[in-house]
C-alpha cells in the first residue's frame, strides 16, 4: 500500500488522475497482481483511490485527517528499540536475511548481475538495500524493514560495510541464498 502511496505523490497524481493498468503498475511496483489487487482494495477502503469498472483505479484526495501515529506495532517496535535497542537490531537483520534470500532465489539472474554485479565502485548500504528489496520483490518483508528501520539506523558505510556487503551481494549475484542470508548476520552491528 505504501509502494502506490509513493507511487502516486512521484508521479505527481492528484485527485482524478488514472493509475496505470494492474499489469504495468504491477510490473512497475515488482509486486505480483494479486499482492497489487490487495493494495488497490485497501487503498480504495481507505479513501486514496476510486476503482471503476471499465475505467480503472483514479486517484482521490488523501483525507485531511492523518491517520494516528504511534499506535499498535509500531509502537511496540519504538518502545522496544528505547529498552532493548539490540533486539530490535537482531529482527531487523532477520528480515534482511529473508530479503536478501528472496533476492538471491529471483529467477531472472541477468537482473540480478545487472543491479549488484561489481561495477568497481564502494558499496553502500542504502544502494545496496535498495537494490535488494527490488530483487526480492516481497512487499510485506519490506514493509517490515521499513518499520523497524525506523528504530534501527543503518550501519555507517565505510570499508568494512562495504566488504561485508560485496559478500552479500556476490552471494546473490551467484544465486545463493544460504550465503546471501548468513552474510546479513551481525550487519547492523
Amino acid at each position: 500500500m505504501a509502494h502506490i502511496s509513493d507511487f502516486i505523490e512521484a508521479q505527481g497524481l492528484v485527485s482524478g488522475d488514472r493509475l496505470p493498468p494492474e499489469r504495468q503498475l504491477a510490473a512497475e511496483l515488482g509486486v505480483s497482481r494479486a499482492t497489487l489487487s490487495r493494495a488497490l482494495a485497501a487503498l480504495e477502503t481507505r479513501g486514496r483511490i476510486e476503482v471503476r469498472h471499465g475505467i480503472g483505479a483514479l486517484v482521490r484526495e488523501p483525507d485531511v485527517v492523518p491517520e494516528p501515529r504511534g499506535s499498535g506495532i509500531e509502537q511496540q517496535v519504538a518502545d522496544r528499540a528505547a529498552s532493548a535497542p539490540a533486539e530490535v537490531a537482531t529482527a531487523r537483520e532477520a528480515v534482511l536475511a529473508g530479503l536478501a534470500r528472496a533476492a538471491a532465489v529471483n529467477p531472472q539472474a541477468s537482473l540480478r548481475i545487472a543491479m549488484l554485479a561489481d561495477d568497481g565502485r564502494t558499496r553502500t548500504f542504502d544502494h545496496t538495500w535498495r537494490c535488494i528489496r527490488r530483487l526480492a520483490g516481497v512487499s510485506l518483508l519490506a514493509d517490515l524493514d521499513d518499520m523497524l528501520a525506523a528504530s534501527t539506523p543503518a550501519p555507517a558505510d565505510g570499508p568494512e560495510v562495504s566488504a561485508r556487503l560485496d559478500v552479500l551481494a556476490d552471494a546473490i549475484v551467484a544465486g545463493d541464498p544460504s550465503a546471501a542470508a548468513t552474510a546479513c548476520d551481525g550487519l547492523l552491528g
